[in-house]
């Protein structure tokens, strides 16, 4: 099955937070669904990478933006911030994007590059547009130090009980996941990245036991995912 079917991707906005891939998850989904013809934007609330290979679009108009997403389907779209070489969201409000785009595909969050993250008070920066939420786990941090695995390890530890040397065990993600989500939120599916092997999957069922949400789990560099709920 391909990847925006297992995670039940529809049109429109949606938001990818979390840890351990975002960017990955968001260039193969983004790839998937311009294969099959249809126009997606990928871009961030927060901030991101431009996406080598494909059109990076900087303070586009939106004369400019749709002319390249029908010319490439697959486009990236975004405010340079100076001296990062990242880009921040789009200058054109994201209900026009909505309607530029078939798909919108948002980054939502940052995580400094650890596979796992407890969120700040400012952050996700979800839009109200989204119509869904993916929220991404990098496995590989299962087991390991908070203070070494986890993105803001000091609310994880407040939010979990944990110390810093205490092992990030996947119950403890999935009470923080909890935790901080929202009540008004969209609907949400969990995505357990980077889970290769017989334990990492054990690790993943282990969370997805714990959450009342849709969780996959695979390996997206290997193009290897299955549902486990």
């Amino acid at each position: 099955m391909e990847l925006p079917a297992l995670l039940g991707i529809r049109p429109g906005v949606t938001a990818v937070m979390g840890s351990g891939g975002k960017t990955t998850l968001l260039r193969t989904l983004g790839e998937a669904l311009a294969a099959e013809g249809r126009r997606v934007l990928l871009c961030a609330t927060t901030k991101l990478y431009p996406f080598e290979g494909l059109p990076n679009l900087l303070d586009s108009t939106e004369e400019a933006l749709a002319e390249a997403l029908e010319t490439h389907r697959l486009v990236c779209a975004g405010t340079p911030v100076p001296g990062t070489g990242k880009l921040t969201a789009p200058g054109i409000p994201m209900a026009r994007l909505a309607i530029l785009a078939d798909y919108v595909l948002a980054e939502a969050d940052g995580s400094a590059g650890r596979p796992l993250k407890a969120h700040a008070a400012h952050e996700p920066v979800i839009p109200p547009e989204a119509n869904q939420i993916v929220i991404l786990v990098g496995a590989s941090g299962f087991g390991w130090p908070v203070q070494e695995a986890v993105h803001r390890p000091e609310v994880f530890a407040r939010l979990t009980g944990l110390g810093p040397e205490a092992p990030a065990s996947p119950e403890a993600v999935a009470e923080v996941l909890q935790r901080e989500a929202a009540p008004d939120w969209p609907p949400v599916r969990v995505f357990v990245n980077q889970a290769e092997g017989d334990d990492a999957l054990e690790a993943a069922r282990r969370l997805a036991a714990r959450l009342s949400w849709p969780v996959c789990a695979g390996a997206l560099k290997r193009r290897m995912w299955i549902c486990l709920s």
